[in-house]
Parts: structure tokens; C-alpha cells; sequence
């Protein structure tokens, strides 16, 4: 079977297959089809980032069942990390030392549902989705089981929770961007000075 490839990049390709009519259909595609998902999120869920993917793609397909179920895992999976990075944040931000110590609590939680339940009112305002806890959102959306609902309302859940999680990781990498942006500007105006009083 030929396989012809995009003539900007040279890596994107397909397998194409002629019939005896002289018809030709494509039969594959590299890489797998898939809408562009932010390398932000990518980052942030990282350990996860091949079932993300798959849920991605089921999402693209109008496979509600499918993508909540592969999103759904992804967020529990990759609880500890999230906790890991929002509390980065806090630091970085510096909160109070009980806010920190709220969400390290939480982070030690096994339970999922527990878990961010004690964080919800410990995220940092700079982390809040207009006005909510990120984390909050998340586990609204993933608490209802998939035989509790249609495909459709799947769906519709499965896009919720890819909004949130892009959403976050936006608002992490802006804090961290920010915060050393800031740092680097503090260090090359306190270079010029004689003290930090001065």
C-alpha cells in the first residue's frame, strides 16, 4: 500500500488503498487523528498523557461513554500531581503556611472524593475558574458513574472536565511565568542598588 506523506512537515502520513475501479481510500492515518491539545495539559498530566489521548480522540468521535470514562481516570490518577502543582503554586504565591498545610493534607488522602474535598477552600484565588476551585469543578464532574447516564450527557461531562483541566494548567504556567518573570526583573533592578533599602 503506498503511504503518502505531508509534503511540509515529512512526518504526518497516509495509507491510502486502491480499488479495482480506480477508486483510492485512505485506511490510516499517522498520527492518529485528534483535535491539538494544549502542551500545558500534556505537562500536567504527564504519567497519564496516552490515556488522555485516547479520551481525546473519543471525544473528537462523538464517543461520550468512551472519553468520560478515559478522562475521568486520567483526573484520579493524576490527583497527587495536580495537588503537587497547586501547591507549588501556593508557595510560589506565598499563602498562609495553613493553606499549605490544608492541601498537604489533602494530597495524603487516598480517598479521591475526600481528597478535594478538604482542598476546597484552600486553592489559591490565581488558580480559581472565575471564581471556582478548579478542583471542586473536577470532581463534580467526575462523581456521577457512566450507567447513570447517556452518551450524550457523557460527552458533555468528558468536554467539562478537558475544559477545567486546560483551564488549570493555563493558570499554573501563567502564576509560574509571572512569579519568574518577576523574580528576574527584582534581581536586575537590585543589582543596581547598594542595599535593599536603598
Amino acid at each position: 500500500m503506498p503511504i503518502f506523506r505531508c509534503p511540509q512537515c515529512g512526518r504526518h502520513g497516509y495509507i491510502a488503498m486502491a480499488h479495482c475501479d480506480g477508486q483510492v481510500s485512505t485506511v490510516g492515518q499517522w498520527p492518529p487523528f485528534g483535535p491539538n491539545t494544549p502542551a500545558l495539559l500534556l505537562r500536567l498530566i504527564q504519567n497519564d498523557k496516552d490515556i488522555f489521548l485516547q479520551g481525546r480522540r473519543a471525544e473528537s468521535l462523538n464517543l461520550g461513554i468512551g472519553a468520560y470514562a478515559y478522562y475521568r481516570r486520567v483526573v484520579e490518577n493524576e490527583k497527587d500531581r495536580l495537588f503537587e502543582k497547586i501547591i507549588n503554586v501556593a508557595r510560589q504565591l506565598k499563602v498562609a503556611p495553613e493553606i499549605i498545610a490544608k492541601l498537604e493534607a489533602a494530597k495524603t488522602q487516598q480517598q479521591f472524593k475526600q481528597a478535594f474535598a478538604d482542598a476546597k477552600d484552600a486553592i489559591p484565588e490565581a488558580l480559581k475558574i472565575d471564581g471556582y476551585n478548579p478542583l471542586t469543578l473536577l470532581h463534580s464532574a467526575t462523581s456521577k458513574g457512566i450507567h447513570e447516564m447517556s452518551d450524550a450527557e457523557c460527552l458533555q461531562r468528558a468536554q467539562d472536565i478537558r475544559l477545567v483541566l486546560v483551564a488549570l494548567a493555563e493558570r499554573m504556567s501563567a502564576v509560574t511565568k509571572e512569579n519568574a518573570a518577576l523574580k528576574a526583573a527584582l534581581g536586575r533592578l537590585a543589582s543596581g542598588l547598594s542595599s535593599p533599602s536603598a
